[in-house]
This record gives structure tokens, C-alpha cells and sequence, in this order.
């Protein structure tokens, strides 16, 4: 299918490794010149490199911490103040038990998790806005839907994202502007490996032994792909998700038992 956005331009935050680079993947393939961002030079651009290399288009890399203010000021610079396309994602925060987290620790996760996506829909939209057309992907978390108890900061950072996008994706829609949500499960990154470990160490398993206990909790079997991810994202930033409107759409294999 041809998602009708080749030569769009599009920043794909912490798109070094996992599901931000599944993402960057996807609209490479579609023709999608890409800014990318992530903290460790070395892998992004390595990362930039090979999507240059297979898919032709425009990559440049920004090395920085999108959650800093500095971070997305060098990140909207190498845009030169505007995209088409916007996918937000950063590092969810570390799991743990709700006696332990601090105001410090759920400021962090908020930081993060919420308003670093927040600050780049504003610096963003209203030129989509203004263009007619632009489109928003926010990753966030299975656990918006379903609460996950040891992801407490992560619940709390990602469900307050998810109330303003409902209100805000519906006043910019008349614009041309989609704005979504895409709430990952399990997929084989580096975030699903650390869960695991903290399972194997917990409960006295062998890390393989740990990360087949969660596989049998999805009804798939097996932990997704980025690029399963990569390709929903494509699609919610294609010219066909223009009737899709701040919506939360799962990929996690139906791990969540949600009827609406």
C-alpha cells in the first residue's frame, strides 16, 4: 500500500534501537526524510547510516536528550521549526513499588513521559496546523488501559499525556492535523529485557525461563516485533488515518482483555 507520504518530513524521538527505530524504519521505507534523536551518538548514528543507506531518503541525526529543553531546542533546529510527521517516545521510567517513589521520582517520569511530548505537539502543530496537514503518533504504554502496579510512575506520566491528547487532537483535527496514541505491549527490546531480568532476579528464574513465563501471558505466544510496531505507526501517519482521531490503539498481542 502506498501511505502517500513520500517526501514528508518527520522527527522520530529515541529512534536509535527498539520501537523508535521500528517507527523510523516504517516512514523511511515510505519515502519520509527523517530527523532522528536519541542520547547515545554512537548507535544513532550508526542507525542513520542504514536507513539512509537501504530506504534513500534524507536522515539527520541529533544527538541529545529530548527531555530537556536543550534537547528539543537542537532537535527543532535541525528542523528548521517544522515537520509533517511527529512520533514522541522517551525511556519509560524504572518499575518499582508504589511506598518507594518519591515527588522526585513521579516529576521525573512526568518530565519525561508527559510534557516533553507536550512541548513538541506546541512547537510543532501549529505550523501542520497552518499547512493543512500534519500527523502526531505518541508512544506511550499498554498501561494506559491496563495498569501495570510495578510501572506505577509510568501509569501515572502516560494516562496524564493521554487526557490531554483527548481534548487537544479534536480541536486541531479540523486543521488537517491526526493526532493518536499508539500503547505498546511486550515487544523484544531492550525495555522488555530489563522487565525480565527484574522477573528472573525476583522470582529465582533463569532469564529465558522469565521472559517464556511473560510470553504465556499473551495470546500470541511470543513478544512483538518493532517492526509490527513500526508499521502501525506508518499507517497512523499515512495519508489513509485522516478518520482516526485520539484514539489509543493497542499492540500487545491481546494481552489486554479490554472489550472497549
Amino acid at each position: 500500500m502506498d501511505l502517500g507520504i513520500r517526501g514528508k518530513t518527520g522527527l522520530v524521538c529515541a529512534a536509535s534501537k527498539g520501537l523508535g527505530r521500528g517507527c523510523a524504519e516504517a516512514l523511511a521505507e515510505a519515502g519520509v526524510d527523517l530527523v532522528i534523536n536519541a542520547r547515545g551518538a554512537e548507535t544513532l548514528e550508526a542507525t542513520a547510516r542504514d536507513i539512509a543507506a537501504r530506504h534513500g531518503v534524507s536522515v539527520t541525526l541529533v544527538a541529545a536528550d529530548i527531555t530537556t529543553e536543550d534537547g528539543r531546542a537542537a532537535v527543532l533546529e535541525a528542523l528548521g521549526g517544522q515537520a509533517d510527521i511527529l512520533v514522541n517516545n522517551a525511556g519509560g521510567p524504572p518499575p518499582g513499588s508504589w511506598t518507594d517513589w518519591t515527588r522526585e521520582d513521579f516529576i521525573k517520569a512526568i518530565d519525561a513521559n508527559m510534557l516533553t511530548a507536550i512541548a513538541l505537539m506546541q512547537a510543532l502543530v501549529p505550523g501542520m496546523m497552518e499547512r493543512g496537514w500534519g500527523r502526531v503518533v505518541n508512544i506511550t504504554s499498554q498501561s494506559v488501559r491496563a495498569p501495570i502496579a510495578q510501572l506505577g510512575l509510568s501509569n501515572t506520566a502516560r494516562a496524564g499525556l493521554t487526557g490531554f491528547v483527548a481534548g487537544m487532537s479534536r480541536q486541531v483535527a479540523a486543521s488537517g492535523v491526526v493526532v493518536n496514541n499508539l500503547l505498546p505491549g511486550i515487544h523484544a527490546t531492550e525495555r522488555a529485557y530489563a522487565l525480565d531480568k527484574g522477573v528472573s532476579q525476583a522470582e529465582g528464574l533463569e532469564i529465558t525461563e522469565a521472559r517464556r513465563k511473560r510470553e504465556a501471558t499473551i495470546p500470541t505466544r511470543s513478544y512483538g516485533r518493532p517492526e509490527d510496531f513500526g508499521a502501525t505507526c506508518a499507517f497512523l501517519c499515512s495519508q489513509h488515518a485522516r478518520f482516526i482521531v485520539g484514539q489509543n490503539i493497542l499492540l500487545d498481542g491481546g494481552a489486554s482483555n479490554i472489550t472497549i
